[in-house]
């Protein structure tokens, strides 16, 4: 790479003179790994190389990031943490409070990023009041996927509430067909669990149980109802749901083998990449009256040492947020955009519905942190409440008895 170029394009990061003669060098730890998934990770990845960077790519397999985090943690105890690290929700300040997060805030300043973003992503972004991390993209958490044929000839509507989904359930169940593909982990269990929490009990409720553990509310009588459901939902999936990862479960639906998947707009991705078109297909609708349940994917910028990794983070951080970026990104991986300027005319069906529907949420006040994708509580907190949701899930436990765990659980985690 010429010099001249790499000055051209460090100049307009605004680096300084030293950093700017550096090739940026990135070496990226994510969880990004299935088909669409890594169609979209490869954008960034050819972004960054056509900007004079040279990227290392390291995936860690696993849907719910556990195995990434457990090799980040490694890495930094080793003190060789790497460049950048796909992160996000609290678990950003928890690795700032350990010292380990550096700062993007000249980045951010110079394009502005408080304007571009919703305030509540924004904050997620930032550690003590400057930004440390970059938002790639806004999932919506609270979607139930279906199959158009097999719901066509079953003579069923999508549904948009959970009674509507039971009668749909009930007569899928009645002709022979799996109304509910599910993978047995814990992480999607608790998908399951936020989502039916939000369409039964409304966004107040939601957010006085998972934002602010209000043990009232996590003893309540709607919480049981809550339970109640999820027992009901145990009886919608196969006998072979035990330790299937979320993309086998989204290809049970796609191949017609199951009418429904309840997962974030990340399966979108799965459907697109098996040429399956949005709207025509497969369908996409929200049990959840108006709330819009999030999950950010953002890289976080972690200390490093050396000229050319520091001009890679910057040069990571202006990619991220880069327009053209925020939309090329999200068409592929399913997502909308968290920046809101971005046009979605090149958007499918369900991803101008999720922007339409983001932004009326961000409108109401109805814009909520998925707790089960880890941007609504801490670790030990969210991991208490998603032991107490498998435990019922896999076993003959009362509603009473889970409401019970669940508050004392919560309780114990503080």
């Amino acid at each position: 790479m010429k010099k001249s170029v790499l000055l051209t394009g460090a100049l307009a990061l605004g680096l300084t003179a030293s950093a700017a003669h550096a090739d940026p060098q990135a070496e990226v730890l994510h969880w990004w790994t299935s088909g669409g998934e890594a169609a979209s990770v490869k954008v960034l990845m050819d972004e960054f190389a056509a900007n004079g960077g040279t990227w290392t790519d390291m995936p860690v397999a696993g849907g719910g990031g556990d195995a990434a985090m457990t090799a980040l943690r490694a890495r930094v105890l080793s003190g060789n943490a790497p460049t950048a690290v796909q992160l996000k929700g609290p678990s950003i300040q928890e690795w700032y409070e350990e010292g380990a997060i550096g700062n993007i805030d000249d980045v951010a300043k110079a394009e502005n990023w408080d304007a571009l973003l919703p305030a509540a992503i924004a904050d997620h972004m930032k550690c003590d009041g400057a930004y440390c991390a970059a938002p790639v993209n806004v999932h919506r958490i609270d979607w139930i996927w279906g199959n158009s044929k097999v719901l066509a000839d079953a003579g069923i509507e999508p549904p948009t509430t959970w009674d509507e989904f039971n009668a749909a359930a009930e007569k899928l169940k009645g002709m022979g067909i799996t109304p509910l593909a599910h993978g047995g982990q814990a992480w999607q269990d608790a998908t399951v669990f936020e989502a039916v929490a939000v369409g039964l009990g409304g966004p107040e409720f939601y957010r006085k149980a998972f934002v602010e553990l209000d043990m009232d509310t996590l003893k309540s009588d709607q919480m049981k109802a809550v339970f109640d459901q999820m027992r009901t939902m145990r009886g919608y999936v196969d006998d072979n749901f035990s330790g299937r990862d979320w993309n086998l479960a989204t290809a049970m639906v796609i191949n017609g083998e199951a009418a429904f998947q309840i997962m974030g707009d990340w399966a979108k991705g799965e459907f697109i990449n098996a040429g399956k078109v949005p709207g025509k297909d497969f369908t996409c609708t929200s049990p959840s009256g108006g709330a819009y349940l999030y999950n950010v994917d953002s890289f976080a910028f972690f200390n490093v040492d050396g000229e050319d990794n520091v001009a890679g983070q910057k040069l990571l951080a202006k990619l991220v947020m880069g327009g053209n970026f925020q939309k090329v990104f999200n068409l592929n991986k399913g997502s909308v955009p968290a920046r809101l300027d971005v046009s979605m005319d090149e958007f499918e069906f369900c991803g101008r519905q999720s922007n339409a529907d983001l932004n009326t949420a961000i409108d109401q006040g109805f814009l909520l942190p998925s707790y089960a994708h880890g941007m609504a509580l801490r670790g030990a907190q969210a991991g208490a409440i998603t032991d107490v949701v498998t435990a019922h899930f896999n076993s003959d436990m009362s509603s009473e008895e889970a409401v019970e765990a669940l508050a004392q659980a919560v309780a114990n985690s503080l």
